[in-house]
Order: structure tokens, then C-alpha cells, then sequence
């Protein structure tokens, strides 16, 4: 059986070292090293070993009781939580390493939320018993009343035939048929064992141990349950489908996909669908830390990786007709690339799309204008890192400027945009309604557009259009989002239309709605949730306030205040260096992405960015027309009068 766990955690709970005691045990490693010591077998990496922390998601593999594990140990490091959440999507069962001595800590709550995103099972590992002010009693209070409920601590050892009282009392409670059987005292020990099987499958019943894994105190007994707690179901005789989760590229800068398995057998020359394409599988590599061996197969619920696929993108389904993986992590900020040195920019662009096909939400944007490199970050710690891996696997010096809030544009009025391309003989023409929609939905599409008025080739033409890029609002020339746009109709001529003519039509029409739609600009929010002592309240209410944040009724207890709100990224991005300061370090400052809303300073950040529409190299709205062999060009506001579709 086949078995994919995950190790996730805030930083410094100890995930790594946890990981490190796992594979020791399990003989996967012959000697145990530490974070401290900068020799942990699965933070690989020279940048990880010497700044102390996992920034990669990195696995290892091991062989227990008759099955097959692969172990992934994720980034504790908020900067580097999308590599975390995509190794999520992967993972059959998770571990949550959580202080004994520190609880619940802010990043810890961004990754339960996010396990009960993608409905991964759940099994908790408080660490650091032999620490001082360490209370195992606190942290399941305190996880039972953030997360669930339905956490039961486990003290005694666990089999399907014996399971000690509190632990089939507990099962009882939630089954009224077990109940039943508990309460007459005929109970079947293999039956309560299974259900809590079931129940922790079905997100229902979280076991939790507690240990300590620098001082090697449990984490061997905490696996040994976790073994025999957790099955898996994979069908290997169908059709071959898999997830792509990661890519590397290695010492040749070849590019390796790590793939997990939901189905079939895959075999080494094996051809795979990837989109439209066909690629076939040159080497199958099953890794262990950075070292690998080969296979000439791999089956269903296996993680692996592969040589020989240029074209699949992290998210991707291979081998069926899914949709992609969707994230929910995304960066809030925007910086730029500042290189001075004797490599062409274009070169330097090469190796950050490289970077970008590992790391997808970089999504960097290059500016044929300007000649200059943007990336998307979650913040200056990953900018730190960029720098260091720029340095060691490219040999180039670069520097970033200050990172900057990343904007967005969207509608507030229904419009009907216009957009033709007509010079010599070239000819498309597309109308598209442009309508506001729900935040958070992105870019809507649907077609009314009937196929005796374009061909259905030319209708998904258009679609694809409006997806390939992110296309410049005119307030700021950030990205628009939240528009739901319906191709109404369309026109081709069936000498002169090429495939780039739908391209011109289809932006100019999206830009000339944008021109007669009232534009409103988003910015970036968090959700908050700031637990302090009593005292600090007065403070606390003061800075959401000032930040133009807003927040719900302070709960309070004896000597402790909970404020949740939500509040800016831009005025509240740096406030958990403040919060910890006049806390003392005692406060509890959690921040989780929360959508974009309405920017609180629309008109100065317009100002500042200085945005003009009409300069953008990249967009216009006016419509080009032909006339007497000469083709000529229409301004948007007379635009529709002279649309070929709506004259009779």
C-alpha cells in the first residue's frame, strides 16, 4: 500500500527535526541530523542549511509494516506557503506539528484551514514536552476549541483488538449503534476500531500525541499508530492519471516533474497527454531526499518524478480531462528585478521563467517597453532567497526594489465593448458584454454567440484570448479581475482573417468596455486574529482603526482579549513587528489572505502610480477600419457606430 504523509507546522515547532527522528527509525537514513547542526537530511539545500529553515518541499521515502511512505516535509515560512499548500494537494494524510510550549501559533492556523481546504486527515504531534512552560492539557484545549472538537488525545497504545476505555467511550459517543454496544458492555473491539478508522478518513475524530522530538520522545510510537490508523484505496488497473505537485530542474537544467499517481501504472517511454500535446516519459525517479533511484514503473497512489515532459505546469491532471488544481495562496506584492550586469535582460528573463515553472505564483511579468523583470511575491524573506538561488544555480547578481502592493481593476457598470481590426487585408470584429462580477471570481466567460454568425474555431479563439494574459485596467494598468464578459457575436472574412486578428478585435473590444465602464480600483485584504493580554485592547482597537481595518466584537476572557477583523495588506503588512513589541513577544498575531475589496485609498494610490492609459504600449481602444485599400483607425467613443455586426 501506498502512502503519501505530510509534515506541516509553523516555523521553529519542529517539523524538520520531527521528520529527521521518522526516517531514523524507519532505517529510510543512517544517521539523524539537525537544523542546528545544518546536516538535515531533507533541508537539502545550501540556502535551507544556512538559513535554518525549509523554504522547499522536499521528500523522503520509507518502508514500514509492509507499505510504502513518502514522507514530504513542507515550509513552515509564510513567504513560502504556496510550495506547502501544493504538496497538500498531494497528500493522502497529514501530520501538524504544534509547541507545547507556544500552542497555536498564527501560521498554524493558515494550515489547518487549508488541510480542511483540500480534506486532507489529520493527525497532530504536540512537540516540545521537555520544554519549560510546556503543557500538553493547554494546547488540547486550546486545538479543541480553535480547530475541533472532535481532537482526541491518545496516551496508550492503540490496536484493533484493544482499545482502552476512554478512547472506545469516546468512539460510543459519536455512534449511536456502538453506543448501544458500549452501554450493554458487548463491546467489538474490531468494530470501534474501524469506525475510528472511518471517522479519521472522514475528517471526523484528529489524533493527537505528544512528544518531544529533539529529545527523540514519542515520534516512534506516534508513527507506529499513525500505520495502522491509515489506509488508502488506489485503483491500479485503470487508465494511467496523475497530479503534477513540483518541478526542479537539475544540475543540466533539465526539467524534473514530480508527479503523484491517482491511478494506473505509468511505465518508463509511456506517452502522456499534456494538454493538446503528447510527451513521452524518459526516466522514472523515485527520490529520497536530493538522492534518487530509477524505475522502470510506478503505480497508482506512488509519488515520483519524471524526465522527459517539457509542457506540464504544477496543477496539471495528466492523463485525464480534469480541471487544474486550483490554489488558494496567492502573493500580494509586486517587486522588480534590478540587474546590472553583462548577461542580456532576455537571458536573465530565460532563468526567471525557469524559476517560475518551480514556483508558478512568481508569475513574472516582463515589460518589452520598459526591458525590465516584475515578480509576485509573498514578501522579503522569499526576495532574500531569490537572490541566493539567482546566485548559486545562475551565477547572477541581482537585487530587488522595495516590493509594492499588487493592485487590481474591476467594473462597476454593465457594458457592451467593441473591438475591429481591419487594415489591409487582415479582418476580425468581436462585441463583448462586460459585466461586474462576485469578488473573488476572477475572469467569468460565456458565449451567446451563435455559430452561423462565427465559426465555433473563432469563438474559442476569442476565449483563449481573454485567458492568456492579465490584461491593464485603466485606472493603474494592474490586472482586471471580478468581470464576467459574454461574446455576443463576432465576424470573420473568409480570405483575409488570421489568427492574430481575433487577438487585436478581442482586446481592443476589452479595452473599450473598460473605456465607457465606471472603473473602480482592489486592493489586497487580511483576515486577522490577535489574541493579547487585557491590558493591550485599548492599543488594539486604536491601530485596526488607523489601519482602516475593521473588526468584529473584542471576546474576552478573564485576563485575555481575541480581536478577528480584516484590515489592508498595505497598512497592515508590517504590524506583527509592532504588535510583538508592545506585547512583549506574548501576543498572537495570525494574518490569512482574504481576497481583494475596494482600495481604502483609491485616489492617492492612482495618483502616485501615475498610470496613462493612452501610453500603454501593450492596449488601445480604438478600432482599426479599411477604406479605399487604407486602413485607419476609429477612437473608442465612436467606435460601435461603425461596427460591421450591427449594421443591417
Amino acid at each position: 500500500m501506498f502512502k503519501t504523509i505530510g509534515v506541516l507546522a509553523h516555523v521553529d515547532a519542529g517539523k524538520t527535526t520531527f521528520s529527521e527522528q521518522l526516517l531514523y527509525h524507519t532505517q529510510s537514513i543512517k544517521e539523524r541530523g539537525r537544523v542546528d547542526h545544518k546536516d538535515a537530511y531533507l533541508d537539502n539545500h545550501s540556502i535551507e542549511r544556512r538559513r535554518g529553515i525549509t523554504i522547499f518541499a522536499e521528500q523522503g521515502r520509507i518502508h514500514f509494516n509492509g507499505d510504502t511512505y513518502t514522507l514530504i516535509d513542507t515550509p513552515g515560512h509564510v513567504d513560502f506557503s504556496p510550495e506547502m499548500e501544493r504538496a497538500i494537494s498531494v497528500m493522502d494524510y497529514a501530520i501538524l506539528i504544534i509547541s507545547a510550549v507556544d500552542g497555536i501559533e498564527g501560521h498554524t492556523e493558515t494550515v489547518w484551514h487549508l488541510l480542511r481546504q483540500h480534506h486532507v486527515p489529520t493527525f497532530i504531534f504536540i512537540n516540545k514536552i521537555d520544554r519549560d512552560g510546556a503543557s500538553v492539557d493547554n494546547v488540547m484545549m486550546e486545538i479543541r476549541k480553535e480547530f475541533s472538537q472532535d481532537a482526541l488525545l491518545i496516551t496508550e497504545t492503540l490496536t484493533e483488538n484493544s482499545l482502552p476505555e476512554n478512547v472506545l467511550e469516546w468512539i460510543a459517543e459519536r455512534d449511536e449503534e456502538l453506543l448501544e454496544q458500549y452501554m450493554e458492555g458487548e463491546v467489538d473491539s474490531l468494530a470501534f476500531f474501524s469506525k475510528l478508522k472511518d471517522m479519521i478518513q472522514n475528517e471526523q475524530a484528529f489524533i493527537s500525541m505528544a512528544g518531544s522530538a529533539l529529545k527523540d520522545i514519542g515520534v516512534k510510537e506516534f508513527f507506529e499508530q499513525l500505520s495502522i490508523l491509515t489506509d488508502t484505496s488506489y485503483d491500479k488497473n485503470g487508465p494511467f492519471q496523475g497530479k503534477v505537485y513540483k518541478i526542479r530542474h537539475d544540475e543540466q537544467n533539465q526539467r524534473i516533474t514530480f508527479i503523484k499517481a491517482v491511478s494506473g501504472t505509468l511505465h518508463v517511454r509511456d506517452e502522456i497527454n499534456v494538454g493538446e500535446e503528447t510527451e513521452k516519459v524518459t526516466e522514472i525517479r523515485l527520490y529520497n531526499g536530493n538522492k534518487f533511484e530509477t524505475a522502470q514503473q510506478v503505480e497508482a497512489g506512488e509519488i515520483f518524478a519524471v524526465k522527459g515532459l517539457s509542457s506540464a505546469k504544477i496543477g496539471d491532471v495528466l492523463g485525464g480531462d480534469f480541471a487544474r488544481d486550483e490554489f488558494e495562496l496567492v502573493p500580494t506584492l509586486q517587486a522588480k528585478v534590478v540587474y546590472s550586469g553583462t548577461e542580456h535582460i532576455k537571458e536573465v528573463l530565460r532563468y526567471f521563467r525557469m524559476l517560475e515553472a518551480e514556483e508558478p505564483t512568481l508569475r513574472v511579468v516582463w515589460s518589452e517597453k520598459f526591458q525590465d523583470i516584475h515578480v509576485h511575491v509573498m514578501g522579503v524573506i522569499q526576495l532574500e532567497v531569490l537572490v541566493e538561488v539567482a546566485k548559486e544555480r545562475f551565477n547572477m547578481d541581482i537585487t530587488f526594489e522595495d516590493p509594492k502592493i499588487l493592485y487590481m481593476e474591476t467594473i462597476q457598470t454593465t457594458v457592451t465593448g467593441y473591438g475591429h481590426f481591419e487594415p489591409l487585408k487582415h479582418y476580425a470584429e468581436v462585441h463583448l458584454k462586460m459585466e461586474p462580477a462576485p469578488r473573488g471570481s476572477g475572469i467569468v466567460f460565456e458565449n451567446a454567440c451563435h455559430a452561423d454568425d462565427l465559426s465555433i474555431g473563432y469563438q474559442r479563439l476569442i476565449e483563449k484570448h481573454l485567458f492568456e494574459r492579465d490584461h491593464h485596467g485603466l485606472l493603474t494598468g494592474y490586472p482586471i479581475t471580478d468581470i464576467r464578459f459574454t461574446l455576443l457575436t463576432g465576424r470573420a472574412h473568409n480570405k483575409h482573417t488570421e489568427g492574430g486578428d481575433f487577438r487585436e478585435a478581442t482586446f481592443r473590444a476589452l479595452r473599450q468596455g473598460l473605456e465607457q465602464a465606471e472603473n473602480v480600483l482592489l486592493e489586497p485584504y487580511y483576515r486577522f486574529k490577535m489574541k493579547a493580554d487585557l491590558t493591550h485592547l485599548g492599543r488594539m482597537m486604536t491601530d485596526i482603526q488607523q489601519a482602516s481595518g475593521t473588526f468584529e466584537a473584542p471576546e474576552m476572557t478573564e485576563n485575555q482579549v481575541t480581536i478577528i477583523g480584516r484590515a489592508p495588506v498595505s497598512t497592515f503588512m508590517n504590524y506583527s513587528t509592532i504588535f510583538s513589541a508592545y506585547t512583549n513577544g506574548k501576543g498572537a498575531l495570525s494574518l490569512q489572505f482574504d481576497g481583494y475589496d475596494l482600495c481604502h485609498n483609491a485616489d492617492e494610490v492612482i495618483e502616485k502610480i501615475g498610470y496613462r492609459k493612452e501610453a500603454d504600449p501593450e492596449y488601445t481602444s480604438s478600432s482599426i477600419f479599411c477604406a479605399k485599400g487604407k486602413g485607419y483607425s476609429v477612437p473608442w467613443d465612436e467606435a460601435e457606430e461603425a461596427m460591421h455586426c450591427l449594421k443591417k
